[in-house]
């Protein structure tokens, strides 16, 4: 019986008096039960901290426990900047990804999580491989969250349901405000605007030797058309992301190209990857871009021929900070309706009032000079 009070003792101990079980529904439409507050996170993408350090600006890495390895890999310079604030961050165990086979169940199950976030797209290889199951039987739940697949649509629900798991609703709240104000400026500027330039969107163009990944109706697609644009692989992709070959973009003759970029160096070595994201080389960037224009899908398409061509930091596609894209390609689309509109200003602001590392140039660059 001693035994028994003793365990029962050290047991809400290790319990916060507050947690509270509740049942939230996430991205995956199912209904998951978490003991809220949240303390102890790992989380199933480490680009999830553009949003756990929004929510946790005097100490973002409070609640993580672990961390995919994606951040360090696909945003070094992001990743720079927090772990010169945070050195010990660096010390956070990581691993591989659910999808490549190399999410280490047992490690996650030793670190104790309260919770595990997944990106949606990780849910088909996570569950045909146990892992909610197992980790279910370990007592921890699985939350599946989007900025990725449907960003347009998921990142401001998304935004609330962290919110609710970090108790940090008001902040999730004053986020998806200072967003939908960009959001809406922008759409005011367009009311009144009535040419939707055909505009093509390189996914990662020169990450591989293929021609050419795209976007159809959402992510950076439907970003291009909250901007003014008509995204020319909408009805050619039928998902949020596919390919494109080189002859339909020769037929389309766009009258703009974006083309999403990043420093991909651990991940693709050598590339001929435009680097994009913060404290990136603009000119190496801008130079990088050209060189991509001489591929046969691009040569004489007007675009080029006009000097319309932009590279854009890839990592807007997985984060909450589309808004900041998608005025960006307003500005390149529509500059007299955006002439007095400052993107990097908008970042900049943004980060001084949600983020705790402070704003670096490097997300935007045009063919054409900024």
């Amino acid at each position: 019986m001693r035994l028994t009070l003793a365990s029962a003792t050290l047991i809400l101990a290790a319990t916060p008096l507050w947690a509270q079980p509740t049942t939230v529904t996430d991205f995956a439409g199912r209904e998951v039960t978490v003991d809220l507050p949240v303390d102890r996170v790992l989380l199933g993408e480490g680009r999830q901290l553009y949003v756990v350090a929004a929510l946790d600006k005097e100490a973002p890495f409070q609640r993580v426990v672990g961390w995919r390895d994606d951040l360090k890999k696909n945003d070094p310079g992001t990743w720079a900047a927090y772990k010169a604030k945070w050195p010990d961050a660096d010390a956070l165990p990581t691993f591989g990804g659910v999808k490549d086979g190399t999410f280490d169940i047992e490690q996650a199950v030793t670190l104790k999580p309260d919770v595990v976030m997944m990106n949606i797209v990780a849910r088909t290889s996570t569950e045909e491989s146990g892992a909610v199951e197992k980790l279910a039987a370990a007592g921890i739940p699985v939350v599946y969250v989007d900025f990725r697949e449907k960003p347009m649509q998921n990142t401001e629900p998304s935004l609330r349901l962290i919110g609710q798991l970090f108790d940090r609703a008001q902040v999730a709240e004053d986020l998806i405000a200072f967003r939908k104000e960009v959001l809406d400026d922008t759409a005011k500027r367009l009311a009144s605007v009535s040419d939707r330039p055909v505009v093509f969107v390189e996914r990662a163009g020169g990450y591989s030797d293929d021609c050419c990944m795209s976007f159809g109706d959402e992510n950076f697609g439907r970003m291009v058309e909250m901007a003014g644009g008509t995204n020319m692989a909408r009805d050619i992709i039928p998902a949020t992301f596919g390919t494109v070959n080189p002859e339909q973009i020769i037929a389309a003759d766009p009258a703009q190209i974006v083309v999403t970029g990043g420093e991909w160096e651990s991940s693709a070595p050598g590339g001929a990857w435009v680097g994009m994201g913060p404290g990136s080389d603009m000119d190496k960037a801008r130079d990088k871009l050209a060189a991509l224009m001489q591929r046969p899908a691009f040569t004489g398409v007007k675009a080029v021929q006009d000097g319309n061509v932009h590279a854009i930091w890839h990592q807007f596609y997985n984060s909450p900070y589309q808004f900041a894209a998608v005025q960006q390609l307003g500005k390149w689309l529509h500059p007299e309706a955006f002439a007095d509109v400052d993107p990097s200003a908008t970042m900049q602001a943004f980060h001084e009032k949600f983020l705790p590392v402070g704003y670096q140039p490097g997300l935007f660059v045009s063919l054409k000079g900024e």
